[in-house]
C-alpha cells in the first residue's frame, strides 16, 4: 500500500466512454470522455458499432494519461471497467465482432422474454419472477431464432464488458454482477440446465461465457502490447460489472439503508438488504450479486434523460445556451405543469409494471400550453415514476432512509428539485457526482490491488458528500393529486 497509488477506471456508457485516473482519496486526477453514436434502425431496435467503443477508449485514455511522466504511470496500480448491460455482441474465436451490438435498450426480443416468463420456472424467482427483453438471455435467444447464421458462426455471444476485458487481457470472464442480475445465474447453483433447455438454450455452454468471477477479483493482467502502447505496467485488470451497479460503490452505497440512484439516460435505483425479500414489481432478489451475504434489489426507468434529449431534438435546443434556457422556462411553470400529465414510458416500463408495451404520452394539452409545459411535464413524469418505485419498496417493507444520486441529471437543479419534491425524499449528491461510475471502478481497483482491505474501507476514504437537495413540503403536498393522475393515466392507456 502506498498513499500515492493511482487507479484507472473506464465507464462504457450508452452515449460514450469515460476514462479517469483516481487517487486513494477519491479525487479524479484527470478524465476525458469520447462520444459514440447510437442507431435506431427499427422500432424497438438500438444498435452500436463495437469498434467505436475501443477507439473511443483509446482516444480518451491517450488524453487522460498523455501528460503523465513514466514515474507517474508506474503509480497506476490497477484498471477496472464498467459498462452498459445487457449490450450483446457475437464474436468469433479471436474476439472480433461479427455483427452490430444489440444495446441494452434494444427490446426486439419481447416475444422471447414473454415465452421465458410464461414458463414460470423457479429460476425466475431470483430475478423478480420475470426477465426483460432488455436482458442478455432473451437477446441471446432472439439471435438464435432470428439470425441463425451469425449464431452458428459465433464462437461466443458476450456483453460489452466481456468484450473490453478480453481486449485488455485476452481472457474471457463474465462478471458475477451481470450474470446474477441479467443472465439467470443463481448464487450456489450457477446456471440451471433444466431452465436453459426449457427456454431453448440447451447449447448455452457453447455460446455463453460460463467462467463467472465476482467483481473485485482479477480478470487477468493488462496485455503487454497495450501496456507498452500507453507506457503502463502490466497491471491487474479487476473485474467490474454493470455501470449503474458499480456506480453504487462510487456513491458509497455498500451496506443496507441507502438507495443509490443513477440518473442519466435511464434511471436505475439500487439498494442492498440483508434479507432475501421479494418486492412486487422490482427486479431481484439478487443473492450475492455484488457483496457476499447481501442481496441486491433493483428498480429502474428505461427512459429519463433520453426523453429530454428527444425534447431537445424536437425543438432544436442544441446551442450553447439551450440548457440554461430550458431550465429557466421550466422553472417558471407551476407544479403540475398547468394540467399536462405525461407518461415516461418511451421505451416501455422497466419497474414497477414491467410492461414492455407501454409507451410515452401527453394528456391534457390545450392551446395555452407552450413547449416549456411539455418539458416540465416530462420532468414531473420521470419524478412520478421514481416516486412509484419508492412506494413499491416501502410498501414491501424495505425502508429507504437516504437517496444518493449520481449522473448527469444531478447537475440539473430544477429537475432535481422536482424529483425531491415529488418523492418527498432528500437527495445527497457527492463531490464526484458526474463520475460516480469511474470512482466505483477506482474503489474496485483499490481493493483488488490491496491498496485498501475492503469495499467499506475504500468507500469511507474515497467517497465524499457535497450537497443535499431537500424537498419543499408544500410542493410535496401539491404533487399528491398529479401523482394519482399519473397512475390513473397509465391504467387508462395500458394495453391489456
Amino acid at each position: 500500500m502506498n498513499k500515492n497509488d493511482l487507479f484507472l477506471g473506464a465507464d462504457f456508457g450508452t452515449q460514450g466512454v469515460r476514462v479517469g485516473v483516481v487517487n486513494r482519496e477519491g479525487k479524479i486526477i484527470s478524465s476525458n470522455e469520447v462520444k459514440y453514436s447510437i442507431d435506431y434502425p427499427k422500432s424497438g431496435y438500438a444498435v452500436q458499432d463495437s469498434a467505436d467503443w475501443w477507439k473511443g477508449f483509446k482516444k480518451a485514455l491517450t488524453v487522460v494519461i498523455g501528460d503523465y511522466s513514466a514515474e507517474e504511470k508506474k503509480r497506476i496500480k490497477a484498471i477496472s471497467i464498467c459498462a452498459t448491460s445487457s449490450t450483446v455482441l457475437p464474436v468469433d474465436e479471436t474476439g472480433n465482432a461479427l455483427d452490430e451490438a444489440m444495446m441494452w435498450m434494444d427490446i426486439r426480443s419481447k416475444e422471447q422474454a414473454k415465452r421465458i416468463n410464461d414458463t414460470s420456472h423457479s429460476v425466475l424467482g431470483y430475478c423478480g419472477d420475470a426477465v426483460s427483453p432488455e436482458w442478455f438471455i432473451p437477446k441471446l435467444l432472439w439471435i438464435k431464432e432470428n439470425n441463425r447464421e451469425i449464431y452458428e458462426k459465433a464462437d461466443k455471444i458476450v456483453e460489452q464488458i466481456d468484450f473490453i476485458n478480453h481486449k485488455l487481457t485476452g481472457n474471457w470472464a463474465a462478471s458475477k454482477v451481470n450474470a446474477v442480475c441479467k443472465w439467470n445465474y443463481v448464487e450456489d447453483e450457477a446456471f440451471n440446465e433444466e431452465y436453459m433447455t426449457l427456454i431453448g438454450l440447451e447449447d448455452f455452454r457453447d455460446k455463453m461465457i460460463t467462467n463467472v468471477i465476482p467483481m473485485g477479483e482479477q480478470v487477468g493482467s493488462l496485455n503487454k502490447s497495450f501496456a507498452n502502447e500507453f507506457g503502463l505496467n502490466t497491471i491487474p485488470v479487476i473485474q467490474g460489472g454493470i455501470d449503474a451497479h458499480i456506480g453504487m460503490l462510487g456513491m458509497g452505497v455498500v451496506a443496507p439503508g441507502k438507495m443509490a440512484a443513477i440518473m442519466g439516460t435511464s434511471f436505475v435505483q439500487l439498494l442492498f438488504t440483508d434479507k432475501d425479500l421479494p418486492v412486487k414489481g422490482i427486479w431481484g432478489p439478487y443473492k450475492g450479486a455484488m457483496i457476499p451475504g447481501l442481496t441486491l434489489l433493483e428498480a429502474g426507468q428505461i427512459s429519463a434523460g433520453s426523453i429530454i434529449k428527444w425534447y431537445q431534438n424536437i425543438f432544436n435546443l442544441h446551442d450553447g445556451e439551450a440548457f440554461n434556457k430550458m431550465q429557466e422556462e421550466a422553472r417558471n411553470i407551476p407544479v403540475g405543469a398547468d394540467g399536462i400529465r405525461a407518461l415516461d414510458f418511451f421505451q416501455g416500463n422497466r419497474t414497477p409494471y414491467k410492461d414492455n408495451y407501454a409507451t410515452g404520452s401527453f394528456h391534457g394539452l390545450t392551446l395555452n400550453h407552450s413547449r416549456a409545459h411539455l418539458h416540465r411535464a416530462i420532468m414531473e413524469a420521470v419524478a412520478f415514476g421514481f416516486k412509484n418505485i419508492i412506494e413499491n419498496f416501502e410498501q414491501s417493507g424495505v425502508p429507504i432512509n437516504k437517496v444518493v444520486g449520481t449522473g448527469g441529471v444531478t447537475q440539473d437543479k430544477v429537475w432535481m428539485q422536482i424529483i425531491a419534491d415529488a418523492t418527498g425524499k432528500e437527495f445527497t449528491i457527492n463531490e464526484n457526482t458526474n463520475y460516480g461510475t469511474i470512482l466505483g471502478c477506482a474503489v474496485l481497483g483499490a481493493v483488488g490491488s490491496e491498496s485498501y482491505n475492503s469495499l467499506e474501507e475504500a468507500a469511507d476514504n474515497m467517497v465524499h458528500e457535497k450537497e443535499t437537495v431537500y424537498p419543499d413540503s408544500e410542493n410535496t403536498k401539491a404533487y399528491v393529486e398529479p401523482f394519482k393522475e399519473y397512475l390513473e393515466l397509465y391504467k387508462a392507456l395500458k394495453i391489456s
